[in-house]
């Protein structure tokens, strides 16, 4: 499996109140683990920069990762920007 960073940026229009966040990220959550089961989620943070989210996850096919960003752009009212993420142990060990 590969790991995969996924970067979020919530739109202005994404959600009025913070509580309605929570809403929108249950929402979301719902739509990939349906659609997406092959997907392991491993973290979520939160972050106080050019991005809203970091999600780290892993996936066989990259397909897979193509299907989570489009639900979270369209049902998360985001932009996303998605990275393949190379362990340094295991990138050291190629070089």
């Amino acid at each position: 499996m590969n790991t995969y960073i996924i970067l979020s940026r919530f739109s202005p229009e994404a959600f009025d109140h913070p509580k309605h966040f929570l809403e929108l990220a249950d929402q979301v959550s719902k739509k990939i683990k349906e659609e997406c089961p092959n997907i392991k989620w491993k973290d979520s943070y939160v972050t106080l920069g050019r991005f809203d989210v970091i999600d780290v996850v892993e996936a066989s096919d990259p397909k897979e990762i193509e299907k989570v960003a489009m639900i979270i752009r369209a049902y998360g009212n985001s932009t996303t920007e998605t990275l393949l993420a190379t362990p340094w142990k295991e990138f050291l060990a190629e070089v």
